[in-house]
């Protein structure tokens, strides 16, 4: 994860069949959007995700508000641990199946709101 697929945001064009379209590109597995890029995100369930999962996130945590969790086609509770970790960084998180994800992170991004998001990708 050293390079971003696109190095600024851009909104997800569409989604499904274990992958992503935006900005005339696609890309098959996971994303993790940020201010700085669209990066390849390697977790494909939520079980997987660890602290160390946001890294990238926490390192750019001065450049986000807030941070959507797209977490495939099951709703997943964040642990307790990890939902303490946001709030230390000042970044209000929300975790929601994949679909209502991507949508939100759309809308938030158009009305220039400083957003992230980790898309983990359906099929």
């Amino acid at each position: 994860m050293d390079r971003p697929h696109l190095p600024r945001q851009a909104p997800i064009e569409a989604h499904g069949a274990g992958g992503f379209r935006f900005a005339g590109m696609s890309h098959r597995g996971s994303l993790l959007c940020l201010p700085d890029g669209i990066w390849a995100w390697p977790i494909s369930a939520p079980l997987g995700l660890t602290v160390d999962s946001f890294a990238l996130v926490f390192a750019g945590a001065d450049a986000l508000d807030f941070f959507i969790l797209g977490t495939g086609e099951a709703a997943w509770v964040m642990p307790e641990p990890m939902r303490l970790r946001f709030r230390e960084a000042h970044i209000s998180v929300d975790a929601m199946t994949t679909g209502p994800a991507v949508r939100t992170y759309n809308v938030m991004q158009l009305e220039g709101r400083r957003v992230g998001a980790g898309l983990i990708a359906i099929e």
